[in-house]
């Protein structure tokens, strides 16, 4: 795809539906100006939001000012790229000077960080314009703070909107932000962008800083886009890689020309499935959602073969334990020293973290290593995985106001949760709508820094399919 290929917009076309590169095309012909879309999508989001629920905080002078700044740019033949001028939105734990940082606590709610977060930084040094600050889950766990907010699906008022990313997926689901930054540690960019009907990308770890972004799991944590379509994710992805000298983890690699991948061929590509991983867990809608996006590969060229997953049966458990001692780290100023401020999701996870004794942290450990070591041997049999996002339609909302029970969690997260233990990129592409019209969705999984070849797989999936292109009904 041309990136830059002209959009003109049409009669009844919804400018805050459009994706992010099409209204940077327009922004950047001067079609439409950058005060112009900042203020239709703050209209719209002081119009819809206080159903939805979304933003935490919006920053509306900071972002008019930010428009206004881009807006002279422009006028003087600067262009900054892509992103130059386009409204975002970040998680509520990406730090910010401009506005408070909750990380979906109560604790931390009036938190004002003393410098951004390094992809903060790099969006806005990118000429995007921020909106605000996107609710999450408490500490960015599986449940939500009772005393913050707690974002409603645009699709249905009692269906999950996914965690810990919800405010995330809702936003730019609903025409509230052209994308937004989740996070990930078991699925949290993967689950909420399956739910609401969105692509996203979890990074390789240590591709995307985390300097200024708050923890619930350090060795776990991926920080990445979630956007409309695939285009949308690598114009943000490009913005926000590489090495940064405040998080010594990231990786000293080159960071690719993303959007230049996406007009790569998928002919010859092999694309690995187990069906034993796949179906014994997937439901009906799940199952026949996988098969046609298996057909659609196959007619694009790609060569489907067979693949040997290892056994999830222990994953779970291991991940947990790693997952609640790191946070168990994280909240040591607050926890438990201030445990009556927390919410019961996170207070669970957190006692278990202080409950996991030196023989539970060193078998969660060494099983991660073998775990990593015999998913790579399964890579070794094709260029990317294929596998759902969430084994069954999105759940009901309800389920998370209390904690999950350790089958409820394997299952929610038997897809998603191996792949923050080994860190590889996945691409998560909306493949389908269940009986409710609620999306469903599946990943793509590449090895370590190989986001452009998801972008160029899930490109091609994209432009022979139009899930990704189904909105909300929303006024």
């Amino acid at each position: 795809m041309d990136a830059k290929a002209p959009h003109a917009l049409t009669a009844g076309e919804d400018l805050h539906y459009l994706s992010l590169t099409a209204v940077s095309e327009l922004i950047r012909t001067g079609v439409v100006s950058p005060v112009e879309v900042t203020r239709a999508l703050l209209d719209r989001i002081g119009g819809i939001d206080g159903q939805l629920k979304s933003y935490t905080t919006v920053t509306a002078e900071h972002a008019l000012a930010s428009a206004r700044k881009a807006e002279s740019e422009l006028g003087q033949g600067i262009w900054r790229g892509p992103l130059h001028g386009v409204p975002v939105a970040v998680k509520d734990l990406c730090d910010t000077t401009f506005a408070p940082t909750s990380a979906g606590t109560f604790i931390h709610r009036d938190h004002m960080a003393a410098s951004n977060a390094t992809v903060v930084d790099r969006l806005e040094s990118a000429g995007a314009v921020i909106l605000g600050k996107l609710s999450m889950t408490e500490g960015a766990w599986a449940g939500h703070h009772p005393r913050m907010k707690t974002p409603v699906s645009p699709w249905a008022d009692d269906v999950w909107t996914g965690a810990s990313s919800s405010g995330s997926g809702v936003a730019t689901a609903a025409g509230l932000c052209y994308g937004s930054l989740g996070s990930d540690t078991g699925g949290s960019i993967r689950l909420p962008s399956t739910a609401c009907g969105l692509t996203g990308v979890k990074p390789s770890w240590g591709r995307v800083s985390r300097a200024g972004v708050w923890a619930l799991a350090d060795s776990l944590d991926h920080v990445g886009p979630m956007t409309r379509t695939v285009a949308d994710a690598a114009a943000m992805l490009g913005a926000i890689a590489g090495h940064d000298a405040r998080d010594t983890t990231t990786l000293n690699a080159p960071v690719p020309n993303y959007l230049a991948a996406l007009g790569g061929s998928v002919a010859g590509l092999r694309v690995g499935i187990d069906e034993n991983y796949i179906f014994t867990t997937a439901s009906e809608e799940v199952a026949a959602m996988m098969w046609e996006a298996i057909a659609a590969f196959e007619a694009l060229g790609a060569r489907i073969v067979p693949v040997t997953f290892p056994s999830m049966d222990e994953m779970g458990a291991h991940w947990t334990t790693i997952c609640a001692a790191e946070c168990a780290a994280a909240h040591g100023e607050t926890y438990p020293t201030r445990k009556d401020e927390y919410g019961p999701v996170l207070t669970a996870l957190l006692e278990i973290g202080h409950g996991a004794s030196a023989k539970q942290l060193a078998e969660a450990m060494q099983y991660r290593l073998k775990i990593n070591g015999a998913v790579a041997k399964t890579m070794l049999g094709c260029d990317l995985l294929l596998v759902p996002a969430i084994p069954y339609r999105a759940p009901e909302a309800s389920m998370f106001a209390r904690s999950m029970t350790a089958e409820e969690f394997d299952g929610l997260t038997r897809f998603t949760a191996v792949f923050d233990m080994t860190g590889q990129p996945t691409l998560s592409l909306s493949g389908g709508a269940d009986a409710r019209g609620v999306p469903m969705g599946f990943q793509l999984v590449g090895n370590g820094l190989d986001e452009a070849l998801l972008f160029t797989a899930g490109h091609a999936y994209q432009s022979v399919t139009s899930w990704h292109a189904r909105h909300p009904e929303l006024s």
